[in-house]
């Protein structure tokens, strides 16, 4: 983990085309949900989902890597436009490595953001692994850098803010937003 992350972007994320980040405990606060009738709910936060608009609006890709098969993650993932989901994947190393292949993107111009320990291999390969601050510490460890929130709590909106700024692009992508 680097002692200086802000630089580590700036240094790094000019280069970044893809995010892939996890779903429980980076888009969710890791906690499953479930109701007398068995049916699962997640809690994702809604600044993330903007970060995401804003990462694709800038002509970059999003995408979701997961160990777990869950029927939200889809409809989620539909309602933000990603088209890049990948669940059922404990082992996600080869899954990440095909998606960057199919992409024809190099390693380096890829950012995965987890939380626990079956994403330290695709943490471990890409240009900028990123932990969220609640991660395990293994996690933590491997990172090159460590988001300030946590998992569910706007951990992604807070990358991709980051990145944007390390790539220029922050201030036109919310122009629109700033005019009244």
């Amino acid at each position: 983990m680097t002692s200086n992350p802000s630089n580590l972007l700036v240094e790094r994320g000019p280069h970044i085309e893809l995010i892939l980040s996890d779903v429980d405990g980076v888009l969710t606060d890791g906690g499953l949900y479930f109701d007398n009738a068995g049916v699962e709910s997640k809690r994702f936060h809604i600044r993330d989902g903007l970060g995401v608009k804003l990462w694709q609006r800038g002509g970059f890709r999003f995408g979701i890597l997961t160990a777990r098969n869950s029927q939200i993650v889809k409809l989620r993932a539909a309602e933000l436009g990603i088209d890049i989901v990948r669940q059922g994947f404990e082992n996600k190393l080869p899954a990440a490595l095909e998606v960057i292949r199919d992409l024809r993107l190099a390693p380096s111009q890829v950012c995965y953001i987890g939380d626990d320990l079956t994403d330290l291999p695709v943490i471990r390969q890409v240009g900028l692994g990123v932990a969220v601050a609640d991660a395990a510490e293994d996690v933590r460890q491997a990172a090159a850098h460590v988001t300030r929130l946590g998992g569910g709590q706007g951990a992604v909106r807070e990358l991709v803010e980051e990145l944007l700024k390390a790539k220029g692009r922050w201030d036109d992508l919310i122009r629109k937003y700033q005019t009244a």
